[in-house]
């Protein structure tokens, strides 16, 4: 079973701690690798290892340097790839919840700074173009300390990503913090379907039969939750990983639509440029002389 397959359901993790900022490291193997969403923010640094990352239905590269912000119930992981040797430390993470800024924030108003990157995280961070030193130095300090000390090294790096414009979002689906768990859980099992199956024919009556809904119903509910309706949530999926493949490899663009599971060139690239504002050979060719783009503050 490859490693793709075995993300069927996010196991939903409780976090108890009464402190604003936490941190957690951890080396590889270890039993914190897994496929799991919870309450927190999560901000990981990547300091060793190379893989395959999962945020929601974006799946990726990873290597030493990447630093993601992953937002409250959405699920990720990062498994490395085969053959990796173990390594003590792979991972540092710095993590906080959402009530301690937005309850801040009616006391000290400057915490409201970070507000707009916290709900852009919604969809999972990517940021590009920072200092590998400097962010070690800043996770091995919020590591060695506590309490009010820990929290004041932190804010200083959130303000800085905050006001970075070098980033990408990664989900295309957004996680509706109001929603129910049982109702959080019917998504997730859309999204991991859909992730799975992209390359396939995807019916809307077959995910809707999934979950147990009619299609009308889940017509209704899928784009309540998420702001997308169902085919252009699975036609985002398909066009994110034809950028991954675009950037990534050099096949042929034809061979890369039916891969990803369009019927046809034309139709692919129409929804390509939808999405992107680009056609996929321009993609191609802007990729190749940078990131895959610089998302605007908005």
């Amino acid at each position: 079973m490859s490693n793709t397959a075995k993300r069927i359901t996010p196991e939903y993790e409780i976090v108890e701690d009464n402190e604003t900022i936490r941190y957690l490291e951890h080396g590889y193997p270890c039993d914190l690798i897994r496929w799991h969403a919870h309450d927190d923010y999560e901000l990981h640094f990547i300091v060793a290892t190379s893989g395959k990352v999962f945020v929601g239905d974006y799946i990726g590269n990873y290597s030493p340097g990447q630093l993601i912000l992953t937002g409250p119930r959405l699920p990720h992981n990062w498994i490395c790839q085969h053959n990796q040797e173990d390594v003590q430390l792979r991972d540092m993470v710095i993590r906080f919840d959402h009530e301690s800024f937005s309850n801040g924030m009616k006391i000290i108003p400057e915490l409201a700074e970070i507000l707009p990157m916290l709900a852009r995280a919604k969809s999972g961070i990517e940021f590009f173009e920072q200092d590998n030193d400097y962010l070690k130095d800043v996770f091995q300090k919020v590591r060695d300390s506590s309490g009010l000390s820990r929290l004041i090294l932190a804010l200083p790096l959130l303000q800085k990503l905050a006001q970075s414009r070098s980033y990408r979002l990664l989900s295309t689906v957004q996680i509706d913090l109001k929603s129910s768990e049982t109702l959080q859980r019917k998504i997730n099992t859309v999204v991991d379907y859909v992730s799975q199956n992209y390359s396939n024919d995807i019916t809307l009556s077959s995910v809707a039969n999934l979950i147990g809904m009619s299609d009308s119903h889940f017509s209704r509910f899928f784009k309540k939750a998420t702001g997308n309706r169902f085919i252009e949530f699975v036609n985002r999926v398909r066009v994110s990983r034809a950028c991954s493949l675009l950037t990534e490899t050099d096949q042929q663009i034809a061979t890369i639509c039916f891969q990803v599971g369009f019927n046809n060139v034309a139709n692919f690239n129409r929804r390509f440029h939808e999405l992107k504002g680009v056609t996929p050979r321009d993609f191609r060719t802007q990729s190749n002389i940078h990131i895959e783009g610089i998302a605007p503050v908005s």
